[in-house]
């Protein structure tokens, strides 16, 4: 009898007693390749020696200061690297505990800017459905997944949505993918037209969208576009990285792919690969300014932010995927990943589309691959992958309500960054059997 609150209430869960590598284990013995990192967090995959020689140091030496009195020696560089591989007109970071308190808090910090500047008209914040932004009111409310938005829907303010850059979907027949992604994006003009300029403050948006699309990364020239009309209208672009970024596209923000610079950026997962909570908000200079220029603070905190154990986690992270070169092998088992899965799943029946970049990687199951019809919901096709891949040693992270919040599936792929090709063959062997096993 568990007196644990779980996700699922009745689910009878292994428990997980040790990780080495890439690998997770249970405590009936049993092994697990981590094949999502938990949910695209293990970039490092787990119990790497200079990650836990990091934390216990900085545990030792000092484990919590209330970031009201003190700055600590962790944080400081911490920033001072993020800053140093942001864009430049990214000057300051804000930490946190995790993916939505980032999200809720760069929401604030688009508000309070335009509040310090005299535009406190600026309220509205367009996002784009389908998309995933967090659990916290604030974030939920900027999400566009129905789903995940229903039952609390009086409790959030209001918020308004477009279509996400889902060529899958909603691509012509015909259209190339720069004319689609010109097309979507002008849906964002359109909107900010019809609330009026003068009262959008904020357009948030995941660079590659994640849980709740299965790693759908928009086309060329889509953000390009978006920036665009953001700063035609003095719109704040805020992008989501916190599942899709910190290296997990093949290089550090999955933005610089797309050849755009945010005004605010989160991030997370992937900043301390799981071997502490921490998240983090990536703010511009021009923000920066308005605060320091106008009330002097940003008003808004939480206990844990600035964690010192957390940024030293992350800052090890971060250094060992510098110093060991892992960009280039997530480029490059990323390339080797998607070949396999084209090989494996290109011409499967029940799989529709293949996508995502680096190591984050999607396939997007359908019940007819001709016309693309989604699988019935009540079948619960992404439950039963995730089932079959688990009886057989491997741990994927699928989803359903992948098209609109209740219709469609899709299997998320996010090993961690030192896979190597042995196991990319592996995962791909075992996913192939746990697809032909849940469709069946």
């Amino acid at each position: 009898m568990t007196h644990i609150l779980h996700r699922q209430i009745h689910a009878d869960l292994p428990v997980a007693v040790g990780g080495k590598g890439v690998a997770l284990y249970d405590s009936a013995g049993r092994a697990y390749i981590d094949a999502s990192g938990g949910a695209a967090v293990s970039c490092l995959g787990h119990g790497h020696p200079d990650v836990i020689a990091a934390l216990t140091r900085q545990a030792e030496k000092l484990a919590y200061a209330h970031t009201g009195f003190f700055t600590s020696e962790p944080a400081e560089k911490l920033a001072e690297k993020l800053v140093k591989a942001a864009p430049e007109s990214i000057g300051h970071v804000y930490f946190v505990s995790g993916g939505s308190e980032a999200n809720e808090a760069a929401l604030k910090m688009a508000r309070q800017y335009f509040v310090e500047k005299g535009e406190s008209e600026r309220r509205n914040v367009i996002a784009r459905r389908q998309s995933y932004h967090g659990n916290t009111l604030g974030a939920l409310a900027a999400g566009g997944n129905a789903w995940r938005r229903a039952q609390f829907q009086p409790l959030l303010i209001e918020t308004h949505h477009i279509d996400p850059c889902y060529a899958y979907r909603f691509r012509w027949p015909g259209e190339s993918e720069e004319a689609y992604g010109q097309r979507a994006a002008q849906q964002l003009e359109d909107k900010i037209l019809e609330l009026g300029a003068e009262t959008v403050m904020a357009f948030i948006a995941e660079p590659v969208v994640g849980a709740t699309a299965g790693a759908v990364p928009a086309v060329p020239g889509y953000f390009r576009r978006i920036r665009e009309i953001c700063d035609r209208y003095g719109v704040l672009l805020i992008l989501d990285e916190v599942m899709c970024g910190m290296g997990r596209t093949g290089t550090l923000f999955a933005f610089e792919q797309d050849g755009v610079a945010p005004d605010l950026v989160s991030v997370a997962k992937g900043l301390g690969g799981g071997y502490q909570p921490i998240g983090a908000v990536l703010l511009s200079r021009a923000i920066f300014a308005a605060f320091a220029e106008g009330s002097g603070f940003f008003q808004h905190g939480h206990t844990y932010m600035g964690h010192p154990v957390a940024c030293a986690a992350a800052l090890s992270v971060q250094e060992v995927i510098e110093r060991d070169g892992l960009l280039a092998n997530v480029r490059e088992m990323g390339a080797h990943l998607t070949s396999l899965l084209e090989e494996r799943f290109g011409e499967h029946a029940h799989v529709g589309d293949i996508r995502g970049r680096g190591l984050f990687l999607g396939l997007e199951l359908v019940g007819d691959r001709a016309s693309k019809e989604p699988f019935d919901p009540a079948l619960k096709i992404f439950a039963r992958v995730k089932r079959e891949a688990m009886e057989r040693g491997l741990m994927v992270y699928p989803a359903g309500g992948t098209v609109d919040g209740k219709r469609g599936d899709h299997v998320l792929l996010a090993p961690p960054f030192i896979v190597d090709r042995p196991t990319v063959e592996r995962i791909v062997e075992l996913l192939g059997e746990a697809v032909d096993a849940a469709v069946a």
